[in-house]
Parts: C-alpha cells; structure tokens; sequence
C-alpha cells in the first residue's frame, strides 16, 4: 500500500483552486456581457469554450505530477464549485424559511 503524497496533493489543491476560481469568475463575467448582449448565445459558447479549454489544459499539467495532484486538482474543484454556489444563491427573507 502507497502512502499519501502530501506535497502533491497540496499542490493539486493550490493549483486547483487558483484555476477554479478564475473558471468561476469567467462564468460571471461572460453571463454578464452575455444578459447585455444582442446575441448571447455566442457570447455564452465562447466563454464556456475557453473556460473548459484552460480548466482541461492546466488538469492534463497536473496529472504529470501524478494522481495525488490530479486528486487535489478535482477536490478544489468542487470545493470552489460549492463555494461559488452559496455565494450566487439570494439570500432568503427571515419570513420565508
């Protein structure tokens, strides 16, 4: 049985986070230009387009480092992608609940 490599893993998690957040951050920015725009139906395709080509491309990097990296990548992933949920949900009226 393999142990855990640590320094991998953080640095999947450091790597990950960084990529995630700006994934995240492009999906504001293209919603946004894409509810002021005459046709954002290619607004929405391109930015999406990019967003999955620089999330793929920096996860093929990673996985050289080895699958604890790769591990730590996807984990930031979601972490991020839970965190950028919470955040986007309108925050309900005491009466509501």
């Amino acid at each position: 049985m393999t142990g855990i490599d640590w320094h991998a893993l953080m640095l999947g998690l450091a790597v990950g986070t960084g990529v995630s957040a700006l994934f995240f951050v492009g999906l504001a920015f293209g919603m946004r230009m894409a509810l002021c725009a005459p046709r954002p139906t290619a607004i929405l395709l391109l930015s999406a387009s990019l967003r999955i080509a620089l999330l793929l491309a920096v996860g093929w990097f990673v996985i050289q480092l080895g699958g604890w990296a790769f591990l730590g990548y996807a984990a930031s992933f979601l972490i991020v992608r839970f965190i950028a949920i919470t955040i986007a949900q309108p925050q309900l009226a005491r009466g509501d609940i």
